[in-house]
C-alpha cells in the first residue's frame, strides 16, 4: 500500500494497463490492487509468475491477457475481454514502451515502424477503444507515459525520443477531443526509473552519477515512485487537470 495516498473513488474502478507485468508497469498493477481498483493488463511476454505473486500477497488476481500491444486487433479485444469481467474502463494507462538504443546511421524504415508500432500507436488506438464506455459513464481518466528524454534532448535512441515527444502532442488533442465527454487525458514524463531492466542494460556507475548530479532531489527513482503520480490523475482528486505533461523525475527538466 502506498506510504502517502488513499484514493477512494479508485475501489471498484476498472483499470486497464498496457505492460502491467513487469517494471513500472507492475509497480502500477499493484498500486491499483492495493487502492481496491480491479485491474486488467496486457503484455506480450508471460506474467503468469506475477500474477500468482499478486494473488499470494494481495488476494487479488488481475486480469492478465497476454498480447502483442503492435497488433491493435489483438489489443482492442484484449479490452472488451477486460470490460466484459470489470466493467467499462475508467483508467486506461498507456505504460507499455521499448527504449533499445540505435543510432541514426543504420536504421532502417522497418526499424523505425517497428519501434513507432509499440511506443506511439497503441496510445491512440486504445484511446479509441475505451473512449464510448468512458464517454457513456460520464468520466475517465487516460494516462500516457511518455519521458523526460526528449525534454533533455537525449542521443542514443532518436526514434523512441520522437515517439516519447509524439505522445504528448497526442496527449493535448485527445484532451481536447474527448474533454467535452469529461474524459481527462495527461502525459506522465518518469524520468530515469531504476527497473531491473534498466540495471542490467545501461545503468553504469558514471552514467548513474552524471545523472544524479542533473537531479534536483538526490536519490534515484525507483518504479515505485512513479505509483503515487499515476493514481493521483487516475483519481478525481484531479478531476480538473487535462492535457498537461508532468514530469516525475526528481528535478531533471521542467515543463512550463
Amino acid at each position: 500500500m502506498s506510504k502517502f495516498v488513499t484514493f477512494h473513488d479508485l475501489k471498484n474502478s476498472s483499470v486497464f494497463i498496457t505492460g502491467g507485468g513487469s517494471g513500472i508497469g507492475a509497480a502500477l498493477t499493484e498500486g491499483f490492487i492495493e487502492q481496491g481498483a480491479k485491474v486488467a493488463f496486457v503484455q506480450r511476454s508471460d506474467a503468469g509468475e506475477f500474477v500468482a505473486d499478486m494473488q499470494l500477497k494481495h488476494g487479488v488476481t488481475p486480469l492478465f491477457i497476454q498480447c502483442d500491444i503492435t497488433d491493435i486487433e489483438a489489443l482492442q479485444n484484449a479490452i472488451q475481454q477486460a470490460e466484459q469481467a470489470h466493467g467499462a474502463i475508467t483508467t486506461l494507462v498507456n505504460n507499455a514502451a521499448n527504449d533499445a538504443r540505435h543510432s541514426l546511421s543504420d536504421y532502417t524504415p522497418q526499424q523505425w515502424d517497428a519501434g513507432m508500432a509499440v511506443n506511439l500507436r497503441p496510445h491512440f488506438f486504445t484511446a479509441q477503444a475505451v473512449s464510448p464506455g468512458m464517454r457513456k459513464l460520464g468520466y475517465g481518466s487516460i494516462i500516457n507515459f511518455s519521458s523526460i528524454s526528449y525534454l533533455m534532448g537525449n542521443a542514443g535512441y532518436p526514434g523512441y525520443v520522437a515517439s516519447k515527444a509524439a505522445i504528448t502532442g497526442l496527449t493535448r488533442a485527445l484532451a481536447r477531443e474527448l474533454g467535452g465527454d469529461n474524459i481527462r487525458v495527461n502525459s506522465l514524463l518518469p524520468g530515469w526509473v531504476l527497473t531491473q531492466k534498466q540495471l542490467d542494460m545501461w545503468a553504469s556507475p558514471e552514467d548513474l552519477a552524471a545523472h544524479l548530479d542533473r537531479q534536483c532531489l538526490k536519490e534515484h527513482l525507483a518504479p515505485r515512485d512513479i505509483v503515487d503520480a499515476t493514481l493521483f490523475l487516475a483519481s478525481q482528486a484531479s478531476r480538473m487537470i487535462s492535457g498537461q505533461a508532468i514530469a516525475v523525475d526528481g528535478g531533471v527538466v521542467v515543463t512550463g
